[in-house]
């Protein structure tokens, strides 16, 4: 007579903030599963929640608490991890029936919680996991994370207070698990970090052996090697480094995406200084001009802030001057606001919230234009385009190499039924927008819509 087995334990997840804390996320239930839990989808069918925070600024803080309630009310079994972990006495006054709380990349202390809070009955099976692990990303594209912590000390940021200075993982360890996703399906790689240009520092004199080949870890060397591994390699969260000139060639080459993600901040050298960045904003225009006459496709995309503290009526008009010069294909802004915690809480010349918002439209209209020329230049091109979503009426939806997952624009395809999620296909460019492209697979634009 067959024995009927218990059911493991289910795990609900929300995950909050940067793509960092995605991957933080993946790894974890890639744990559980590995373990024998299962997942759940929703609150209702999970024995545990886990909330994995954010804490890089205020109103993300408050997301999270937010979620944390949300969860407490929905399921009342809730395990906390992630940025917000260093504030546990924060999160314990406000919701004193959390089951456990641990900071970010604390991996086998919220594995150890978990356990504890639900354990595994005795006699269950363990599931297998896929050797990729798993993914809360489409199939064809993943977040690669290559290092831990930061090693600046941006006057407005937090991030090395809650995940410490700059660790770089191994080379041959990122390229090994580069090699499982693309088996797994995975079409392109999002690199990401706290800083890649400061990949290696703090190992650069441990060099591992890949394949049959020594690899220096580097960002240069690294991102070479990802090229060959997979279709697509984008680079996220790149400090302008001088050694950044010597990856444009890559890109050129076609090894790496012709697309550089780099959080300039701002452009006024006063603005910098009380920023802690570096400020020879002349000196990024020379290279930025240097970069496209290399590889004349590449896409910039940056953010900057508007309204810091001491940020003057002439500091603002100096970065749209700068804007107007550097002509960067996308661009996200944020309003200064205090982080418990920042240096930059105690400037003086505290902006007042009506200009921050007034030069917030300004630069984001601005921005709009740029990007709304740099797309209708893009008409009657043939661009690759990876697809993330087909649907049932023969459109599709997808990205061009400029274009990264949720922050950045997309193109919309008609007569693209036949294809399927996760094809990079060449489109033909129609039409155009402020931050959107629209097209048809190459050799249907004759069809009769």
């Amino acid at each position: 007579m067959a024995t009927k087995l218990p059911e493991p334990p289910k795990v609900g997840m929300v995950s909050l903030g940067c793509p960092k804390n995605l991957v933080d996320s993946e790894r974890i239930l890639t744990k559980l599963r590995s373990d024998g839990y299962q997942l759940s989808g929703d609150y209702s069918g999970a024995d545990v929640v886990l909330v994995n925070t954010c804490g890089f600024l205020d109103s993300a803080k408050e997301e999270s608490l937010e979620a944390i309630g949300e969860a407490i009310a929905e399921n009342g079994r809730v395990i906390v991890t992630g940025c917000m972990g260093k504030e546990a006495e924060t999160i314990r006054t406000r919701f004193p029936d959390v089951l456990a709380v641990t900071g970010a990349h604390q991996y086998e202390e919220v594995v150890g919680a978990v356990h504890t809070a639900a354990p595994m009955p005795p006699s269950a099976y363990l599931n297998l996991v896929p050797e990729s692990g798993l993914k809360l990303t489409p199939r064809h594209y993943s977040y690669l994370k290559i290092s831990e912590g930061c090693n600046h000390r941006c006057s407005f940021c937090i991030i090395p207070s809650l995940r410490g200075d700059l660790v770089s993982r191994r080379p041959d360890a990122i390229l090994r698990e580069a090699e499982k996703l693309v088996a797994a399906g995975t079409k392109e790689l999002l690199v990401i970090s706290q800083d890649t240009s400061a990949y290696g520092i703090d190992i650069r004199k441990e060099p591992r052996m890949w394949k049959d080949r020594e690899v220096v870890p580097h960002m240069t060397d690294l991102a070479r090697e990802l090229g060959r591994i997979a279709p697509w390699v984008r680079l996220h969260y790149v400090y302008p480094y001088p050694h950044v000139d010597s990856v444009i060639p890559l890109m050129a080459e076609g090894l790496v995406l012709p697309y550089l993600d780099i959080p300039f901040q701002h452009a006024s050298r006063s603005v910098l200084k009380a920023m802690r960045r570096p400020a020879n904003e002349a000196k990024v225009l020379e290279r930025i001009k240097g970069w496209r006459e290399i590889c004349p496709d590449i896409a910039i995309r940056s953010t900057f802030v508007v309204g810091f503290p001491g940020e003057t009526a002439d500091d603002f008009e100096y970065l749209m001057d700068w804007l107007d010069e550097a002509q960067l294909d996308r661009v996200g802004a944020f309003r200064f606001e205090p982080v418990e915690g920042a240096a930059a809480n105690d400037l003086p010349g505290a902006v007042p919230e009506e200009v921050k918002e007034e030069r917030y439209a300004r630069l984001m209209e601005k921005t709009a234009a740029i990007s709304a020329a740099k797309l209708q230049a893009k008409v009657g091109r043939t661009l690759d385009v990876i697809l993330d979503a087909v649907d049932e009426e023969g459109g599709a939806t997808g990205r061009s190499t400029a274009d990264a997952p949720e922050i950045d624009g997309e193109v919309f395809l008609r007569d693209a039924g036949h294809l399927s999620q996760g094809d990079i296909v060449a489109i033909e460019i129609e039409d155009a927008d402020e931050h959107d492209l629209y097209g048809v697979p190459v050799g249907q634009a004759d069809r009769i819509v």
